[in-house]
């Protein structure tokens, strides 16, 4: 896939139909310019920095297989999920950078977000590609949230943050909210599958299905606006 709308990035990526399948393909090399971005979501590709052989951080793009993704009819509201929603607030697109700091905090386990990839990602909210949406308590306080990147019905989930009980699920149901509100095809991508997201509802798609459904959503408006 050449993707001649890649808006002037210098970096092509691979055709991932043709990847092996059953594991991730990852690729390094490249920016993380807003152009390179698009492209690469656009690809099926998303970045990550891992340690080389000389424990140094290199820039590599992941395309997992199988890819976790959530249909949004398939989120599961539990009755304590219920709850917690009735009791905070939330706002898309405010404190983006208090949202993007929340989800990097060193302190969390398996922590990736570093310094380069909070410009990039504050450079594409500034662009309006990537959105965020907060949760906060009664006093206003920002306890919880995600961002991600949307292009056309494309919604990759980047990373959740709460310090409430559920806030990060609540900040799931109303980013869920959000893409139904505009007709046309939604994939929201997670990324991987893990036992916590299994519980609210994401499943596994092949490495080819997934390419279907994001071919698909492409062509779809952005439901942020």
């Amino acid at each position: 896939m050449t993707y001649p709308e890649q808006t002037g990035s210098e970096w092509v990526f691979p055709d991932i139909s043709l990847a092996p399948a059953g594991k991730d393909f990852v690729i390094t090399d490249g920016d993380l310019a807003p152009a390179t971005l698009s492209a690469a979501y656009r690809a099926g590709f998303f970045p990550m920095h891992i340690k080389d052989e000389n424990d140094k951080e290199i820039l590599a793009w992941f395309s997992p297989d199988p890819r976790g993704i959530l249909k949004l009819e398939n989120f599961i509201v539990s009755r304590s999920l219920a709850r917690s929603i009735k009791k905070f607030a939330v706002k898309y697109d405010q404190d983006f950078s208090k949202v993007l700091v929340g989800c990097a905090n060193p302190s969390r386990a398996q922590g990736w977000i570093n310094n380069e990839i909070k410009d990039a990602y504050q450079k594409l909210f500034e662009l309006k590609l990537a959105h965020s949406v907060g949760v906060y308590n009664s006093n206003n306080e920002l306890v919880g949230g995600l961002y991600g990147v949307e292009i056309g019905g494309l919604f990759a989930g980047e990373s959740m943050f709460h310090t409430a009980r559920d806030a990060s699920k609540v900040a799931l149901y109303w980013l869920i909210e959000k893409l139904k509100s505009k007709p046309g095809a939604r994939l929201l991508d997670v990324q991987w599958q893990t036992p916590h997201l299994a519980g609210l509802g994401v499943h596994e798609v092949s490495r080819v299905e997934y390419l279907e459904l994001l071919r698909v959503a492409l062509k779809s408006e952005p439901a942020f606006g």
